[in-house]
Order: structure tokens, then sequence, then C-alpha cells
């Protein structure tokens, strides 16, 4: 019974500020009610200024104090270091990938520098050894040219050997059975021999003719042919690699011609006067 008691007290105290709240709002209506109906009464009335926010912690005065500037958590040291720890890792690894990314550039930038003088220099070498093969062509070609002209001139000249021409010619006469020589022999090889001194291209044919027959004929041509060789090598110096020398025997000096009696020895001087004016 008490406990029904104690209920009922406890819901008695409850119920009856309800009631004076209700009560409260409904005096109210018609003061509401007659605000409305009567505009004149509406105007009179001017309502209150709306106040300006006042500020309550610390990021929204303008002057913090002291108290809100420590307990505030946003002015924590750590909670600041953790909250810009992600960002500061991030711009640590943003310089890396710079600093990496320079490292590799510089490394490029350095091969391409390193490439380039290296192509330079071969490009350089190629030249020079270009502008060798061009010397020594141009050598080869100017060597091939003189060789050309000397094989021209010595063809030339070789062809031109055997153009003798005669240019002198005496004849030594003997008598029967002798071979040396008189005074007007010697006299007429040295009209011969003695402008021969500084001469080249030329060469002496010496050709003896004897009377008689057979083997005797000849060996006495030979004799007196023999006499006038050693006149022109021993007074006149002449070479023996200049002087012909031929023995005819008693082969007369033409066809129907008579043969002379004793003997006689032609001496013919031969130049070659191309081989003289190239020389």
């Amino acid at each position: 019974m008490n406990r029904i008691f104690v209920a009922l007290l406890l819901s008695a105290a409850l119920a009856v500020p309800g009631l004076s709240q209700q009560s409260n709002s409904n005096s109210s209506m018609p003061a509401a009610d007659s605000g409305q109906s009567s505009p004149a009464s509406q105007t009179a009335i001017s309502p209150d200024p709306i106040p300006a926010p006042t500020s309550t912690d610390f990021w929204d005065g303008d002057d913090p104090n002291l108290v809100n500037l420590v307990t505030h958590p946003f002015a924590n040291k750590k909670y600041v270091q953790r909250m810009t720890r992600p960002i500061k890792d991030r711009l640590e690894e943003l310089d890396q990938i710079s600093s990496s990314n320079r490292t590799a550039i510089h490394d490029i930038d350095s091969r391409a520098q390193q490439g380039l003088q290296l192509a330079s220099e071969k490009t350089n070498l190629a030249d020079q050894h270009a502008s060798d093969a061009a010397t020594k062509a141009q050598s080869a070609q100017s060597a091939a040219s003189q060789a050309s002209t000397r094989v021209g001139s010595v063809e030339q000249r070789v062809g031109s050997l055997d153009q003798y021409k005669g240019a002198t010619q005496t004849e030594i006469r003997f008598r029967p059975g002798q071979s040396a020589l008189s005074k007007e022999a010697k006299d007429a090889i040295d009209g011969i021999a003695a402008p021969l001194k500084d001469e080249h291209s030329y060469i002496i044919e010496v050709r003896g003719f004897s009377s008689g027959s057979g083997q005797s004929a000849i060996a006495n041509s030979q004799k007196m042919a023999d006499s006038v060789v050693r006149y022109l090598v021993l007074s006149h110096n002449i070479p023996m690699y200049r002087i012909y020398v031929l023995s005819m025997g008693n082969v007369p000096e033409a066809m129907g011609a008579k043969r002379v009696s004793g003997g006689r020895v032609e001496i013919n001087l031969l130049k070659n006067d191309a081989t003289s004016a190239q020389q």
C-alpha cells in the first residue's frame, strides 16, 4: 500500500507543471490573435536588435587568452606534429623524387655530352683520314703521271736508239802487206775523233778491206781495222763499246766495182740526233 501511495504522489507532482504550462500557453494565444487582428498595435511594438555573437573558445575570438592557448587541443605540439607528419613525409618523398630526377637528368646530359664529344672526335678522325687518303691519292696520281711521262720518254729513247745517221766518213789507204798508220792516216782519224771528246750518242764503224782471197784477205783486213781502233782508243779515249769493227776481206765496195790493190779502212761516224737532243 505504501508503494502505491508513493507512486501516486510522484504522478501528481509531475502532472502539475504540465498543467501550468498548458494554461500559460492558452492565455498567450488570445494576445497573439489580438496582435494579428490589429495592425496598429503591431507597428507600435519594435523588436530588440539581434545581439552580436560572443567568442566561446580560442579560435572564435580575436584576442585569445593564455589559458585557451595552452588548453586548446590544436595548440598541442604533439597534435600539430601528428597532423603535419603525413604532409612532411609527402614533401620529403617529393624532394627525393625531385633529387633522383635531377640526378637522372644530369647523368643523361653527361652521357649525351660524352656521346657528342665522342662523335665529334670520330668525325674529326674520319675527316683527317679522308684528307690523308686524298693527299695520298693525289701523290699517287702525280707519281703515276710522272712514271707515265718517264715511260713515254724511255720508249721514245729506246725507239730512237737505232736511228743513227751518218755524220762523217773517211777512208785510209794501206800499201800491200802493211797495217801501220801513216801520218796522213792519223791526221784523217784525228779530224773525226777530236770533235767527239764531249759528245754522246754516237758510234764509229770501222770496216777493213784487203786484196787477196779467202781467209788471208779477211785476216789482213782485220789487222788494218785493229790499227785504226787502237789509235782511236789510245790517242782519243774513245770507248770500245762505241766502236764496231767489221773485217770485210776482199768484198768489193759495190757490185761491179774493181777490187783495189793493197788495203783500205773505211771510218764512218754515226750519230743519233734525237737522243742527243733529249740529253
